[in-house]
């Protein structure tokens, strides 16, 4: 499949077998068969030819009408319809405009609270939630038994094909309003208060270790493991901000996960 993407990627003009494999790839994608990212030796890499399969499908689709009556008129490419679901599927849709794309995995156990949106090439496994108005964006990697809290935003990363996108590992809980970019990895049951922004270029301050974590080329920002992270700021050290004591923003990692944050964690249980 890889390298029939590939030579799909590099083509001009497409013909209806192009379409079929187009296809076939999708088929994959929506059954977890093949991801954008998956982890090799306990290193999170990326599958630049998946990247490459979902830029070519919309290079070869063609824009429709995909309306569902008068009152929703909607028109998009053809190769990415809304992903079809049936009650075998094992996923809790709750009624109220969300759409979930063609060509991701959404894993049995997953809870969509509306208005929830999944792009193409996400990969979402057993057992999260994705709440309201939370988006996962193409190629992003969320694990077992995340919530996405309401308002949250797991950015897309499709491009460059080689760089990784945003991953989420399991037990995760990403707080309100956040947003994660950039190809950050949020650590295994870390906690992510809500309102924090973490991106590429964005320092986080462990307080309990003494350190800084911060991206570097070919390494993105990493979120330890069970770390909790609030938002915070630092003061602008010099020249005109330090004039008019100005701050910035930085995240700030206060503490690791112990049986007070393993108490308020349960509580979202409750909603699955």
């Amino acid at each position: 499949m890889s390298q029939a993407i590939e030579r799909l990627f590099e083509a001009e003009e497409f013909t209806p077998q192009d379409r079929v494999t187009l296809d076939a790839f999708l088929d994959d994608l929506d059954s977890g068969r093949v991801r954008a990212a998956e982890k090799v030796d306990g290193e999170w890499r990326v599958n630049g030819w998946v990247k490459k399969g979902i830029l070519a499908g919309f290079r070869m689709g063609v824009l429709s009408d995909v309306s569902i009556n008068d009152g929703f008129r909607y028109f998009d490419k053809d190769t990415f319809p809304l992903k079809r679901f049936s009650l075998s599927s094992g996923v809790r849709i709750v009624p109220g405009g969300s759409s979930i794309r063609r060509g991701c995995h959404v894993a049995a156990g997953v809870t969509c609270m509306p208005p929830m949106y999944i792009n193409a090439g996400a990969y979402v496994d057993e057992g999260t939630m994705v709440d309201s108005h939370a988006l996962v964006g193409s190629c992003a990697q969320i694990g077992k038994r995340v919530h996405l809290s309401a308002g949250c935003q797991i950015g897309g990363v499709l491009e460059p094909v080689g760089a990784l996108p945003v991953i989420v590992e399991d037990d995760a809980l990403v707080g309100g309003n956040t947003g994660v970019y950039e190809g950050t990895i949020v650590g295994r049951e870390a906690v992510l208060a809500a309102g924090v922004i973490l991106t590429g270029s964005t320092p986080v301050y462990d307080l309990v270790h003494e350190t800084v974590y911060r991206s570097a080329p070919g390494s993105p920002l990493k979120i330890p493991p069970g770390a909790v992270v609030v938002p915070g700021s630092r003061p602008v050290q010099e020249g005109f901000g330090k004039q008019h004591g100005l701050s910035l923003y930085a995240p700030v990692i206060v503490k690791y996960r112990d049986p007070k944050t393993e108490g308020s964690v349960q509580l979202e249980d409750l909603l699955r």
